[in-house]
């Protein structure tokens, strides 16, 4: 599923230059549940935005379902990212002016699936999260919970096999983020590989696989 091998990743700060990611190495298999935890600078969100294909490494390998990521050419990138994997973020990043279901539907627009299949896929994912009556709404009209709800959804409709979480539950109530994390384990419960990004350690609690970052390294990663 993932293999990733010595992979370097620098920033420039001013005159410092912070290593986000030093020489790690890592290897996820299909369908696993795995926490990332680590103080603030670890590497969790770089960490994650490589493995999105938001960002290139400045050295190292990354396999995601057997194809070499490096090698791809940018356009290729946006075509894998799109089809393969799944993001969810701490601030929802819908689109206020679209509804729900337009919000849900993006990312078929963009890839240029067929209309009819658009609006199945959309009204069976709305059913499926518990959304169908709020299809019509705009995100100003939604509570926290319906909102990460549907950029869940939305991360999902593409049917992607790996769904990265980035402090799915940090803007919301104790209610409504157990509602997400029950969403985004029921998806895993069908297959998705999920990766959460939390400094809770009862969200972390919850998954099957615990990867601890200090300074831009795993310096834990252990299965439970």
């Amino acid at each position: 599923m993932i293999r990733v091998q010595a992979l370097n990743r620098t920033f420039q700060v001013g005159d410092e230059a912070v290593h986000a990611l030093r020489d790690l190495n890592l290897e996820i298999d299909p369908g696993e549940y795995i926490a990332i935890m680590g103080p603030s600078g670890s590497g969790k969100s770089t960490l994650l935005n490589v493995l999105g294909l938001l960002d290139r490494p400045d050295s190292g390998k990354y396999l995601l379902d057997g194809i070499d990521t490096e090698t791809l050419p940018e356009e290729n990138r946006a075509a894998v990212r799109r089809t393969h994997v799944g993001f969810v973020f701490q601030s929802f990043h819908l689109i206020p002016r679209l509804t729900a279901a337009e919000n849900i539907a993006l990312p078929m627009m963009l890839a240029g699936t067929d209309p009819g299949l658009r609006r199945k896929r959309v009204q069976a994912i709305l059913e499926s999260l518990g959304l169908e009556d709020r299809a019509h709404h705009r995100p100003d009209q939604l509570s926290g919970g319906q909102r990460q709800r549907v950029a869940i959804a939305r991360a999902t409709v593409m049917e992607p096999s790996l769904l990265l979480a980035d402090e799915p539950t940090g803007n919301l109530d104790i209610h409504s983020g157990e509602e997400v994390m029950t969403t985004l384990e029921a998806l895993n419960r069908d297959g998705i590989t999920l990766l959460v990004v939390t400094h809770d350690p009862d969200i972390a609690a919850r998954a099957r696989r615990h990867i601890h970052m200090v300074d831009g390294a795993v310096v834990e990663d252990r299965k439970t």
